[in-house]
């Protein structure tokens, strides 16, 4: 009874996972999603500058081979990390997204482009302005008062403080893009 159980859940998501790669062959019948598709499969256009640098950033972050493209393994790699990863997995890519310029630290200008980005993407307004955000965080988790947040001091920071991992969770929740994908994958759009 128990494998017909099993069998019935390995067939779901084998299903799932078909109608994913359904839709990721319809949208970039090439296989490779380049970033200009990479917006439009995930509903995102009229952004501003600094929006669409965040988004390009973002589309830089899963680009794990660095050729310019997403593959579908990229994708699924990327979907497993929104849907199901760790607070240490996302941390580690929330710092690599933060890290605009790859140095290996985030400064305050990093930061407060990705916070302003972010707030642009999900129309939402807030009690405190990006900046005020920006410098809380430092003021918080840059241990050693250099204006850089090393890797370490950004997990460490970010896991200590309940405020900031939950405002970070938030603010990069994409499951609402992931639930409009499955809505027009179920709907045959």
């Amino acid at each position: 009874m128990g494998n017909a159980s099993g069998s019935s859940m390995e067939e779901l998501q084998a299903c799932e996972s078909h109608r994913w790669y359904r839709k990721f062959m319809t949208e970039c019948p090439s296989g490779l999603l380049t970033y200009y598709e990479f917006k439009k499969f995930f509903g995102l256009s009229n952004l501003t500058e600094t929006s669409d640098n965040y988004i390009r950033t973002m589309f830089t972050t899963f680009d794990m081979n660095d050729d310019g493209y997403i593959d579908f393994m990229e994708y699924v790699a990327a979907l497993s990390l929104v849907l199901k990863g760790g607070v240490q997995q996302k941390l580690r890519w929330y710092f690599k997204l933060y890290d605009v310029d790859g140095s290996g630290c985030i400064d305050r200008d990093e930061l407060l482009l990705i916070i302003k980005s972010i707030r642009a993407i999900n129309g939402i307004s807030y009690e405190m302005t990006a900046e005020d955000f920006t410098n809380m965080v430092f003021d918080k988790i840059d241990v050693n008062g250099d204006g850089e947040l090393s890797y370490e001091e950004f997990m460490e920071g970010i896991q200590n403080d309940e405020m900031l991992l939950e405002t970070l969770t938030e603010s990069l929740d994409l499951s609402h893009i992931v639930q409009k994908i499955e809505v027009e994958i179920r709907s045959g759009v």
